[in-house]
Formats: structure tokens, sequence, C-alpha cells
């Protein structure tokens, strides 16, 4: 399991239903940058739009989706980082790893997730205000590629391969 200190702070004001976003401690433009180069420049992915956010939203894809089924937003997509008003990311996490970006202040539970429509392995991950968050949300998503490019081998329901 990743190792997080507690966010600074309160959390974001965020839309409690969707579109899911977060409405205020925007992350700065440059960051936001930095982030996404460095999400497009993981070994294997494509970018492109997302298949279930805003228009002005960018997804990371994999060639396919061969990992557990709950590693994807939907098709091969495993993570986008929202539009510049926004900055935060959805994103999916091993289901512990999840639980402790949560309670660590990182992220939150996407608001479908308690539905059953969506798996509780998709968060939103705040955008990051300064580079030591910066490097916070980094570690997540990196979680969150290796979870999608990778069966996870705990025996449970959530890492069991696609059929």
């Amino acid at each position: 399991m990743i190792t997080l200190t507690r966010r600074r702070g309160p959390r974001p004001a965020t839309r409690p239903a969707t579109p899911h976003q977060q409405l205020d401690q925007t992350a700065p433009a440059p960051l936001q940058e930095e982030l996404w180069l460095r999400m497009a420049g993981l070994p294997g992915v494509r970018t492109g739009r997302s298949g279930i956010s805003l228009p002005d939203t960018r997804a990371l894809h994999l060639p396919e989706a061969s990992g557990p089924a709950n590693a994807y937003l939907i098709g091969a997509e495993f993570a986008h980082l929202h539009g510049a008003r926004d900055g935060s990311l959805h994103l999916t996490l091993p289901g512990a790893e999840a639980g402790h970006a949560i309670e660590h202040g990182w992220a939150e539970p996407h608001p479908l997730a308690g539905t059953g429509l969506i798996p509780p392995t998709i968060v939103m991950v705040y955008g990051p205000r300064d580079r030591e968050e910066l490097e916070v949300v980094w570690s997540l998503v990196e979680t969150s590629y290796a979870y999608a490019t990778a069966w996870l081998r705990s025996g449970s329901e959530e890492s069991a391969p696609r059929p």
C-alpha cells in the first residue's frame, strides 16, 4: 500500500452529482500541465478524450483493458484529468488504496460509487495546490496505472482478470 500523509486543510468543495467536479482549491495551471505531461508519458498509454467526462477532460487509455475489471473508468480508460477550471482527476485505485486516499483527505468516492452503477474503485483525486501535493497526486496516478496494467495478487474479487 502507498504511504500517504494527511492532506493539509479542509477538503475542497465538489459537486455532489455528475458531472463530479472540484469547485474550489483549484490546481494552478502550471501544475496541471506538469501532471498531464507525466501522465501522458506513462509507458503504453494513449491520450485522448474521455469516454465519460466533459469535453475539456484529457484521458489516459490503454491499448486494451486487460487488467482487473474494476481498474477502468470505461473501456480501457483508467484515469482522466479534468479541465483547467477544475484540475481534479478521476481514476481507479485498488480498494485498500482508494480507502487510504479518502481517509487521508486526497480523494473522495465518485457519487455513483455507492449506487452500484460504478465500482468503489473509482475516486476523484483533488488537484495539487503545490509541488509537494503534485508528488502525492502523481503517486496516486502511478498506483492507478499499475492497477490497470497488472493483476493484483491479493486474491480479492476486484483483482480477478477480465473475462
